[in-house]
């Protein structure tokens, strides 16, 4: 049995989710995942938020995004963003430390 420390190609412990790298559609590298949401009654993934940009923790943005719009490439360990960047960057974003996501949060965006 793997010990809960050893990362795997399946499975991603929601506290490390800040090491997994996110690239563009055509490879570039855009940033990392901050959060996953998850649904805690069905345990889906809702939301990823990305953390993009910044240099030394200064400067950074974070974007929510549904969780559909990443696919996993397992060859590079990474996430890709099925959207195109510029629409990405045109969507919510906060600078420095971002909002609280919780269920508020997501009863805003359905209203």
């Amino acid at each position: 049995m793997a010990e809960l420390d050893e990362p795997t190609q399946l499975l991603i412990q929601s506290n490390k989710a800040d090491v997994m790298a996110v690239k563009t559609r055509d490879g570039d590298k855009l940033g990392s995942v901050y959060a996953f949401m998850i649904n805690k009654r069905s345990g889906a993934t809702i939301y990823s938020i990305l953390s993009i940009g910044g240099f030394l923790g200064i400067g950074k943005a974070y974007y929510p995004i549904p969780f559909q719009l990443l696919q996993f490439e397992p060859t590079s360990d990474t996430y890709v963003v099925t959207i195109d960047r510029r629409v990405l960057e045109g969507g919510p974003s906060w600078a420095a430390n971002p909002p609280i996501f919780d269920q508020a949060y997501a009863d805003r965006g359905a209203s």
